[in-house]
């Protein structure tokens, strides 16, 4: 994600739901089995009299998967949606996280050569490579004789599987600056709960390794606005979202309270509050600490009401919990449900 701001993902106050410049949040929309076809579609709920419509508002351009926190993202044609965020295969989104030996979370914002890392599934095992390093090849699935240690992201406890010493020295060798170790998620351990990430007003999931929720989103209109304010152009990969959509305005995202792609539905949590993280050249892995960081706050901010939520973060983005499971690949409608 590219930030909550450090910290504000600590326990956050207040109890409205954030309203961001140049657009009204909608109201929330009943969940619901829906036909899907292309255009504005009408579904009925089980509660008789009830009914809602499907309204195309763009189509998936991109699906990325980031298995290790701060790492590169994978390009994947199509993904399941899972309570815990996207996967494919055994590739699963942030469920590996780079530690210190204290426990720690390391991400870009530490250890900006962090983004360099590439990451792909091969044979059944994890292929990590990354500039001057030799690959690290691990199996995905790790022994239960494995270390867990109590690991800890943004100030809450979380639990991660020690991917081993080969891991651990793979990556204190490649980042040069103290002893590193790598962990890994598992479905049996307790995810961060959302009450414990943002105001009690948010709806009720958990999460791996993700700052704040288990789906991002940002449009493609979004990027191209913030880019014909900047004099050096930004990629996607700054911001590091899981679904990428074409077709509708920018920031039009920021309307979308519940959505439908494929067979999944996705309802909104809040907008994503930026960092230093967006600041980091995904090519170089230098970073900047400026740009586009400082555009973004010169029209990106948050309405005065609710600077208890974001201070003074510009948002970028769009965080979705996961309401209903299902499958969702690219080029698959985006629907916005309506009343």
């Amino acid at each position: 994600m590219g930030a909550a701001g450090s910290q504000l993902l600590g326990r956050l106050g207040g109890s409205r739901r954030p309203a961001l410049s140049g657009a009204a949040w909608l109201g929330a929309a009943a969940l619901g089995l829906g036909a899907v076809a292309l255009g504005t579609l009408v579904w009925r709920r089980a509660r008789p009299g009830r009914r809602r419509r499907l309204q195309q508002v763009g189509t998936v351009a991109e699906l990325w998967i980031f298995p290790v926190k701060s790492c590169k993202g994978v390009a994947v044609s199509e993904a399941e949606s899972t309570p815990l965020g996207l996967r494919s295969g055994r590739l699963r989104d942030r469920f590996w996280l780079v530690i210190k030996e204290d426990g720690h979370m390391v991400t870009a914002r530490q250890e900006p050569r962090l983004v360099l890392v590439s990451v792909a599934y091969e044979n059944d095992c994890l292929v990590f490579r990354a500039p001057g390093a030799e690959q690290l090849v691990l199996p995905s699935k790790l022994p239960s004789s494995n270390t867990v240690h109590d690991c800890r992201i943004f100030g809450l406890d979380i639990k991660g599987r020690d991917c081993g010493d080969e891991a651990a020295q793979w990556f204190t060798n490649f980042l040069k600056t103290e002893a590193f170790r790598l962990v890994q998620f598992e479905k049996s351990m307790k995810g961060r709960a959302s009450r414990n990430i943002f105001p009690s007003f948010v709806q009720d999931y958990k999460v791996a390794y993700p700052d704040c929720s288990p789906v991002m989103i940002i449009s493609e209109a979004s990027l191209a606005d913030l880019n014909t304010r900047l004099e050096k152009k930004v990629k996607m990969d700054q911001f590091r979202p899981n679904i990428v959509v074409t077709g509708c305005d920018a920031f039009e995202e920021d309307t979308w309270d519940e959505i439908r792609i494929g067979s999944t539905e996705m309802k909104k949590v809040l907008a994503c509050p930026r960092c230093i993280m967006t600041t980091v050249d995904p090519d170089t892995g230098v970073i900047d600490r400026k740009e586009p960081l400082e555009t973004l706050k010169s029209y990106r901010l948050c309405n005065p009401s609710e600077k208890h939520i974001y201070k003074s973060s510009p948002l970028f983005g769009i965080y979705y919990s996961v309401e209903k499971i299902g499958s969702l690949k690219v080029g698959d409608p985006v629907y916005k449900m309506v009343q």
